[in-house]
């Protein structure tokens, strides 16, 4: 199991907010209910932490993708899958 979790900060959220807000072919993927729960990041964020010290086990970690950039997080995600696959083909070829 691989588990992600897609991390932004509070301006990178806003801004693509406003991005999907002014771009009409974006605008169906904001809601009110987006801009409501912005208003809760902080609470989101205690959350969060909460939930991944709760759910992360040696067998199936989070990995926190650090993504204000695109391109970084989807690099480190790919990395990531591949690293576990190559752990896993590894293990399975192993005599022991």
């Amino acid at each position: 199991i691989v588990k992600f979790w897609l991390h932004i900060d509070q301006d990178e959220q806003l801004r693509r907010f406003q991005a999907r807000q002014n771009t009409p072919e974006k605008q169906w993927k904001i809601t009110e209910e987006d801009w409501r729960n912005r208003e809760k990041y902080a609470q989101y964020r205690i959350a969060v932490v909460d939930m991944l010290q709760r759910t992360s086990t040696t067998y199936a970690p989070w990995t926190i993708l650090e993504a204000n950039c695109k391109l970084y997080a989807r690099i480190k995600a790919l990395r990531t899958v591949a690293k576990v696959l190559e752990d896993a083909l590894e293990h399975r070829l192993d005599p022991r």
